[in-house]
């Protein structure tokens, strides 16, 4: 079959890896990238003397001969790009978020499937090999009943203007967490600071609950030190570490378990047996999560199947962070985190003039 004919829109921080990926492919041919900063046309031209580069405005490609667009913009402007680019029969990837409230996120899983497109977001931690076979333990109870999940995504920036540092980092533990536990969670708490710009938060502490009784709690912050991207799993039986960060031993299980003594009649007896097994890393097999994610694309253009974090897995995320950040703003009280039929439908958005 022919391939793929992509576009990109955005090349700023990710843009170019987007560029990379879906070039080195053969079932996937990169014709265009779109993008309003001239500098950063200029790098990908020089990489990549193939591609046409588009400086106006990414509607110049709406015309084009083009299967699907990948869409690797800010956050705020994902609502208006995806749904033209669903307008224009194209099938759509986005990266996260998939927009900024979860009325525009449910309009644009309505046009998609109305229009019988493809769309797939861009949580790129569903496609790790490492968080697959955490997910793998998770599910086969390896570890056994889970008790809580801490998550710490830090590093010193890149600050945001717009959007705090909830919907630019949080998205990615949210989709891992869901991955991870196959359910949603029914609350969530909020804590946060502006540091360095009033009003918009680099630190933010979260708080989930699941209905299974999961606890899962993320630190995120742009104003670190140290880049960190670690999540640790503690089980009643075993506890695991996955450390993003590591070269080679990105799982590390810690055989290590706690259990209360009946109690005796005794004031003060309360005893507790630990046990103490070993570390062990087992092996993964490297594959880059962003090459299996945009091959999972293509291979859902090519057979119509739903990708693994569509548009609804997608929305579920935004549905999450939208209630983290009323619960930011409301001082760190628990928000209820509505279901999806417990949503009235919005109504329809006009597209916004291009």
């Amino acid at each position: 079959m022919a391939p793929v004919r992509v576009a990109v829109i955005g090349c700023g921080y990710w843009g170019p890896n987007l560029v990379r990926t879906f070039s080195e492919m053969r079932s996937a041919s990169v014709v265009a990238v779109a993008d309003p900063d001239r500098v950063r046309l200029d790098e990908i031209r020089l990489r990549h003397p193939h591609i046409e580069t588009l400086a106006e405005d990414y509607t110049a490609l709406l015309g084009r001969d083009l299967d699907a667009a990948v869409v690797c913009t800010p956050a705020e402007t994902h609502f208006d790009i995806v749904r033209a680019c669903l307008e224009h029969g194209l099938d759509v990837f986005v990266e996260k978020p998939l927009a900024t409230s979860t009325d525009d996120a449910q309009d644009l899983v309505d046009a998609a499937a109305e229009r019988g497109r493809i769309l797939m977001v861009g949580h790129i931690g569903a496609y790790n090999p490492a968080v697959g076979a955490l997910r793998d333990m998770v599910r086969r109870g390896a570890l056994g009943r889970v008790a809580y999940i801490d998550a710490v995504r830090v590093g010193l920036g890149l600050f945001r203007s717009i959007l705090n540092v909830l919907w630019d980092l949080a998205p990615h533990d949210v989709a891992i967490f869901l991955h991870l536990l196959d359910e949603s969670p029914t609350s969530v708490s909020t804590r946060g600071i502006a540091c360095i710009e009033p009003s918009i938060e680099d630190v933010a502490y979260m708080t989930l609950t699941f209905p299974s009784g999961v606890l899962a709690h993320a630190r995120m912050s742009w104003l670190d030190p140290c880049k960190t991207r670690r999540i640790t799993v503690v089980g009643r039986e075993k506890m695991v570490v996955y450390d993003d960060l590591e070269s080679h031993e990105k799982l590390r299980i810690h055989d290590k378990s706690v259990e209360a003594v009946r109690r005796t009649d005794t004031f003060g007896e309360f005893q507790f047996a630990y046990h103490y097994g070993s570390v062990v890393s087992p092996y993964v097999r490297f594959e880059e999560p962003l090459r299996i994610e945009c091959q999972h694309f293509l291979d859902c253009l090519d057979s119509r199947a739903t990708p693994l974090t569509d548009g609804r897995n997608g929305m579920e995320v935004v549905r999450v962070i939208e209630a983290a950040q009323q619960s930011l703003r409301q001082g760190g009280i628990p928000v209820p985190i509505p279901t999806a039929v417990d949503l009235q439908p919005a109504p329809r958005r006009a597209l916004t003039a291009v």
